[in-house]
């Protein structure tokens, strides 16, 4: 595997968020200290947020398919009844999700979607998962008027911003953060997506499908990770053009001159790959109605946003030296925000025995994807809305909506 290739991976993203935390202990990490001893507080925190959202303990993985619940109903579990084929489902549903994640980078805190079938008004990941379903289910990404429930590369290829605000009910008294970010993702979308069986997104399955025969871990059966590293291969090339080394893209990958790594090529890069881990979280599901076995799903990372490294610095393990750095116009490269996403990673990690132990749970019986459902990010948005007005991050990030 080449330096670059070696970045593509959750080993890797764990190793540098790793080496983060062992940084942040021993004091030398410019923007946070690191403070383990309020780690066992912040898991009963946690802990506490999960027996009140899950009482029988059954928390589904971390995935898109849960902002899609509204009110009791399963809106795209509705939508399915409409899909008889187990493949022709799993195809549709890695249309959506795909979709669906790209466009799900924050929102801004001003931004509202509002469902007249449902008869709410919903904010943040919530409205733009059912923004993006109201979008998929009305047929217009689909070239086929006889099939809406598909992503066709060529339409992808031409949707515009307008595109988007019209979909998201952008107005001046409605702002919605990164609308031409995300319109150019999709476009990147369709390139890549052209591509794939079928020309459209859920070819993806198809590959995972061949892939899982080929496995050795016996017939239809597939490591998350390699979920990941189709996911990268396929779709990386979609990210805005950051960094690159030896001619690859490395996506989700941002610089910090303290991390060393273990090779003088890769020095001082700090990989996340945040939306296509989400995005492989959600393709599990969709693979496993399919038949496909999913092994080795904590081979995957925790997720480097706002609500997951927003309970670090809630509950006192993360604090900034400079506080008025908090409301800073911190931008995504920027050394804070690269420090404190690769210690969210290393303390999602650190905090998932704490959280299982106190549930009496093994990790097979929950896993990471379980802790961040259940879980850290519930709990993140929790102590969010306990201690801020308008429910955001502690710290402030400006994104192009590519990102976050």
């Amino acid at each position: 595997m080449t330096p670059a290739r070696s970045l593509l991976t959750p080993a890797a993203v764990r190793a540098r968020a790793r080496e983060m935390l062992a940084l942040g202990t021993a004091g030398r990490l410019t923007a946070f200290t690191v403070h383990l001893d309020r780690l066992p507080a912040a898991a009963d925190r946690v802990v506490e947020t999960i027996r009140q959202n899950y009482p029988d303990l059954a928390v589904p993985f971390h995935a898109r398919w849960r902002h899609f619940c509204f009110g009791g109903r399963d809106l795209w579990q509705e939508r399915t009844a409409e899909l008889s084929d187990a493949f022709g489902q799993a195809r549709a549903a890695f249309d959506l999700a795909i979709v669906s994640v790209l466009l799900d980078a924050g929102a801004g805190m001003a931004w509202r979607y509002r469902d007249a079938a449902l008869g709410i008004e919903a904010a943040r990941s919530e409205g733009l998962a059912l923004a993006s379903l109201r979008l998929f289910e009305s047929g217009a990404l689909s070239l086929r008027p006889s099939e809406p429930f598909r992503a066709d590369a060529a339409r992808l290829a031409l949707i515009e911003p307008a595109d988007i605000a019209a979909a998201f009910q952008v107005t001046e008294a409605n702002p919605l953060v990164g609308v031409e970010g995300r319109a150019a993702l999709l476009n990147a979308l369709g390139r890549a997506a052209a591509r794939l069986p079928g020309a459209r997104p859920g070819g993806l399955f198809d590959g995972l499908v061949n892939a899982a025969a080929r496995t050795g871990e016996g017939r239809n059966a597939l490591p998350a990770p390699a979920i990941l590293a189709a996911v990268l291969h396929h779709l990386g090339p979609i990210w805005p053009s950051r960094i690159t080394l030896d001619g690859v893209p490395l996506g989700d990958t941002w610089r910090h001159p303290l991390i060393a790594g273990d090779d003088p090529a890769t020095a001082g890069l700090v990989p996340f790959h945040k939306l296509s881990q989400w995005l492989s979280y959600s393709l599990i599901e969709p693979l496993q109605a399919a038949g496909i076995a999913v092994t080795d799903i904590d081979g995957l990372t925790g997720l480097p946003e706002y609500r997951n490294g927003g309970l670090f610095v809630d509950t006192g393990v993360l604090a900034l030296r400079d506080p008025a750095m908090a409301g800073a116009a911190n931008t995504v490269d920027a050394p804070l925000v690269v420090e404190w996403r690769a210690l969210t990673v290393a303390l999602l990690d650190a905090i998932a025995p704490l959280v299982r132990e106190r549930l009496g749970k093994t990790e097979a019986q929950f896993p990471l994807a379980c802790v961040l459902e259940g879980g850290t990010w519930a709990a993140g948005r929790r102590l969010a809305a306990e201690r801020r007005p308008d429910g955001g991050s502690p710290i402030r990030v400006i994104s192009d909506g590519t990102v976050f």
